[in-house]
């Protein structure tokens, strides 16, 4: 570059500042119910008392025998870093989870501790998929895997479903997608989804990852919420395929949100290209949040009390909401959540969301964070919290002047 006589350097004046915009892949939409909370947040501040039914976050703390055990290790000595797969007695503490839960033999060599299933969709999308893969997600759902899915030049795929599929997609809309012209890389899927709360019954999650199977379609299965269900137990798609990629949590049936730990079940031949990834990007899990993950396993009875708690916050709502005039609830079988039509007050879920919290302080997440187009007349109600809490949300929900309007 040259520099000319009046001082400026390849047509910018020297010593001056460059601005500089972000990269495009950063030009992603906003995880909106994280933005609900910064709103609460500000709310709460200006000394409001907040119902919070917008986050996926159990109001329980994490398990005692979790909390006991990273007080030990941190009495204990240094805590550095683990191996970037994890430690081998959590993953095979893991593996020991799939033969008591669902009857299934898993290696402990194919379980992969991660940062939170956010770095598990991470570690996953790169390993599984190059830039442009075509990956298939149900809609409404999750919004972090399309964004993620964008941010890494890959290309995500809406299934629309609704209740005519109980929301979640068919054997036959795999299939066609797989089909295609431009075809099909990947399908992710989570039973117990959000923010419906449906499950797939176990009889087209086998066709599903059979299907996937066969056409050589990548199928994940995100079963975060496994656990946490109303009517009968979740299934694994790892009965059906040993071939699907399964994520799970510590985060929503442990009641380990903030600890950030989660793991991922993947065929023997990812272990290695996903660990190159994880010692890159991660360096490794957090080193005191797996040994509580690991003591958490020793808490059943806790942790189905909790369950037992979102049980009766489900069935106080879906007795209450209705009455008030929130009548049309999508059939929750699983997770926290109940997603709501409020079409009958707005096609604008953001304001109307907006409009709740800023009048009666019970903060909800709109549709369209998990569908941009019909999630604007949807909204996402979590029951994670106490049951006192959703006492005092329906009680203020009975008293708001807005839905008689």
């Amino acid at each position: 570059m040259t520099t000319s006589g009046n001082g400026r350097r390849g047509g910018v004046e020297e010593g001056a500042a460059v601005a500089r915009a972000a990269s495009h892949r950063s030009a992603i939409d906003s995880f909106i119910v994280m933005d609900v909370m910064s709103r609460a947040a500000a709310r709460e501040a200006a000394g409001a008392r907040v119902i919070h039914m917008e986050v996926g976050q159990p109001a329980t703390a994490a398990p005692s025998t979790a909390r006991e055990a990273a007080k030990q290790a941190i009495d204990a000595g240094p805590l550095g870093y683990t191996l970037a797969l994890g430690t081998a007695a959590l993953r095979e503490r893991i593996a020991v989870h799939y033969h008591e839960t669902y009857g299934v033999a898993v290696a402990p060599g194919r379980v992969v501790v991660t940062t939170g299933s956010s770095a598990g969709f991470v570690l996953a999308f790169l390993a599984l998929f190059d830039a442009g893969a075509r990956v298939g997600l149900p809609e409404p759902g999750y919004p972090c895997y399309r964004h993620i899915l964008s941010a890494l030049g890959q290309r995500p795929v809406s299934i629309e479903t609704g209740p005519e599929t109980r929301w979640m997609p068919t054997v036959e809309a795999v299939g066609a997608l797989a089909s295609s012209p431009e075809g099909l890389d990947g399908l992710l899927i989570a039973s117990p989804a959000n923010p419906t709360g449906t499950m797939l019954e176990p009889e087209r999650l086998a066709a599903i990852a059979r299907t996937c199977e066969a056409r050589g379609v990548w199928f994940i299965s995100d079963e975060i919420y496994h656990g946490l269900t109303y009517a009968g137990p979740a299934e694994t798609a790892l009965r059906y395929s040993d071939e699907a990629v399964v994520i799970n949590s510590f985060s929503k049936y442990f009641s380990m949100t903030g600890w950030r730990v989660g793991w991922m079940i993947v065929p023997e031949r990812l272990v290695r290209p996903i660990e190159r990834l994880a010692q890159n990007l991660f360096i490794a899990p957090p080193a005191i949040s797996q040994v509580a993950a690991l003591a958490a396993f020793d808490a059943k009875d806790e942790l189905e009390r909790n369950v037992a708690s979102y049980a009766e916050n489900r069935a106080l709502l879906l007795d209450a909401l209705p009455q008030i005039g929130f009548d049309r609830i999508v059939p929750a079988d699983g997770a926290f959540y109940l997603y709501a039509d409020v079409s009958r007050w707005t096609d604008d879920s953001l304001a109307f969301a907006g409009e709740m919290l800023d009048d009666i302080a019970v903060a909800v997440t709109p549709g369209i964070d998990f569908d941009p187009v019909r999630g604007r007349r949807f909204i996402r109600f979590s029951y994670a919290g106490s049951t006192a809490d959703m006492r005092e949300a329906v009680k203020r929900l009975a008293g708001w002047a807005r839905l008689t309007a």
